[in-house]
């Protein structure tokens, strides 16, 4: 082998790895999200959560990809440890298909039919569909099919150079005394664990792997223990993944990790006895690419099939392995990897816009509360949970935006527009609830106070205030268009509330019987708690908008109050409920 070979054989494996890289990222950009979401979801029974790995690793042809969804997944709260231990073990062995593809280079026959299958005999045909499918096609999804077809004609192209340029070392005894050393099982599981970890990819490994065979230089002897190490440096990208997640997302990592680790040496052992007892001849003999194809398969076959049945320990190694802390509890992310599976993302989203909406109802509700009783621990918490709440907006809005440059369905993204109005509307809630509490801290600290009537006539607006804060949660959490209908009736009767408090307000404080700083603030309170109901509002009319696909919010309300008997009667009997005439 000389420097040419060498030079050809660095081509050769350049072109196997860039293919197999944009093949990969071709095959998950075409299904779009949806093997992912079916991941996400098919995953509640032990053997589904195994077929749904080893099916989506099969057509995505990596490993390391859907053990760092999973690590995502898990992360979020989309996925359980346990659900994620399944997925982890079957996306081990769809692993393995890359290796039977690659192995049908192997094939040796002077049938025409026979050589019809080897990849040098259809690959050419495949890359000129690809390349048409690429450059003469606007359709995104037909250029992801044509990326698909040239990714793998690119890498079987890799995998014939690399083949061709070691096809020299077979008459090199330095080349045979290497894979003799391989040949004591530690050294080789160490090779290829280390290789595998530098590469990232264990379909890649075996790969080239593969192509070594090609010389009849390497031996099975050498080459299963080199498959068992491929197993641990695989998971060196999960590893890398958890970095900065939670604690059930280290987990699991560490049972990616934990599964390869374990398997490996209880199987290693298997493999030496068997050699030291039984001296099998065919380990002397040359591994074929069929050959390599097969022990990755069985091998992987074997650790699932011992480690299945005990997944229950398993997580309960992880769990000893990664404790909980006795830490702070942190405050909710949103995980970046979701990003790649566009409905899993979204639906983490409204999860996360639902914590937001029910905290920041409460918040105002708390402030509410001490409107009539000040205490300074309500204070805190009040102050705590907007502090949360703006946090929650922050993370939502980026996000949101992110998720909206994927490629997601019309649906998704009007559902994206609704959740970044919306979180909007929720932040502001609890910036009112902050200032109706700053209005009470105020009062208290100048010794201020307000008549009795006044104190009645705000019991009515806070419970109006409350009824509508109910009401407009209820609608985003449930999408009821009925329930959304009721809130701008109740908006309009809290306008008229606000105004008629004031003017009464305004003759407290002529008659002397309130002082001016005191109607200030008073001012001042009411129009925070009418703002907050204008926020219900926006919220129960973006609900109805987007409904009916449209986001013309002034012309709706107009709609709404002029045409609507439905908007009459509603306002009718919550003009009848909190009216201050009864005081």
């Amino acid at each position: 082998m000389d420097i040419f070979d060498a030079l050809t054989l660095l081509g050769g494996l350049s072109l196997f790895l860039f293919g197999m890289s944009i093949m990969g990222q071709a095959l998950e950009r075409r299904t779009a999200g949806k093997l992912r979401a079916l991941l996400g979801r098919l995953t509640t029974n032990k053997w589904i959560g195994l077929l749904t790995g080893l099916g989506i690793t099969a057509i995505i042809q990596s490993s390391s990809a859907v053990t760092v969804m999973v690590v995502g997944f898990v992360n979020s709260g989309v996925m359980t440890l346990k659900q994620a231990i399944n997925v982890i073990m079957g996306a081990n062995i769809g692993t393995t298909v890359t290796a039977w593809i690659l192995s049908l280079a192997g094939i040796d026959s002077h049938n025409m039919f026979v050589n019809l299958l080897k990849p040098a005999s259809f690959t050419p045909i495949l890359a000129f569909i690809g390349i048409i499918l690429y450059l003469f096609n606007k359709n995104a999804k037909k250029q992801d099919t044509g990326m698909i077809l040239l990714g793998f004609a690119t890498l079987m192209f890799g995998m014939e150079t690399m083949s061709g340029a070691v096809a020299g070392l077979r008459h090199m005894p330095e080349f045979q005394n290497l894979f003799i050393m391989f040949e004591n099982p530690l050294l080789g599981v160490l090779m290829g664990a280390i290789f595998t970890a530098v590469i990232q990819s264990s379909s890649a490994s075996v790969g080239i792997l593969q192509a070594l065979a090609s010389t009849g230089q390497v031996s099975y002897g050498a080459a299963i223990p080199i498959i068992m190490g491929q197993n641990i440096g695989t998971c060196v990208t999960a590893m890398i993944s958890s970095i900065g997640a939670n604690k059930n997302a280290k987990r699991a990592a560490m049972v990616h990790l934990s599964f390869n680790v374990i398997g490996t040496i209880v199987w290693l052992i298997v493999f030496w006895l068997i050699k030291i007892w039984f001296v099998p001849a065919f380990l002397e003999d040359a591994a074929s690419l069929l050959g390599i194809a097969v022990a990755h398969s069985i091998f992987n076959i074997l650790c699932t099939l011992l480690m299945l049945p005990l997944s229950g320990m398993l997580e309960k190694l992880v769990i000893r392995l990664v404790p909980d802390d006795e830490t702070q509890e942190t405050w909710t992310e949103l995980d970046e990897r979701l990003l790649a599976a566009p409905p899993i993302a979204l639906k983490r989203c409204r999860e996360v816009a639902a914590d937001m909406a029910q905290l920041s109802v409460s918040t105002l509700k708390e402030s509410l509360a001490v409107l009539h009783s000040y205490s300074s621990q309500q204070a805190a918490s009040i102050r705590e949970k907007e502090d949360r709440i703006d946090h929650y907006e922050d993370i939502l809005a980026t996000y949101l935006v992110k998720l909206s440059a994927k490629p997601i369905s019309e649906n998704d993204s009007a559902e994206v527009v609704k959740l970044l109005k919306i979180i909007g509307d929720f932040e502001r809630i609890a910036d009112h609830a902050v200032n109706l509490l700053e209005f009470t801290e105020e009062m208290s600290d100048k010794g201020l106070t307000v008549t009795s009537s006044a104190l009645a006539e705000l019991e009515i607006i806070s419970s109006a205030i409350d009824e509508i804060l109910d009401l407009s949660l209820k609608a985003f959490l449930t999408n009821d268009l009925a329930i959304a209908a009721m809130v701008e009736p109740l908006e309009q009767v809290i306008d008229q509330l606000k105004e008629q408090m004031r003017t009464r307000h305004i003759l407290r404080m002529q008659q002397n019987i309130c002082s001016v700083d005191a109607g200030f603030i008073w001012s001042d309170l009411l129009t925070n708690l009418e703002r907050t109901s204008d926020h219900c509002s926006n919220i129960a009319v973006c609900i109805m908008d987007m409904a009916h696909n449209q986001m013309n919010l002034h012309q709706s309300l107009r709609s709404f109050r002029n045409d609507s008997e439905e908007f009459k009667q509603h306002f009718q009997l919550y003009a009848s409920k909190y009216s201050l005439a009864r005081l």
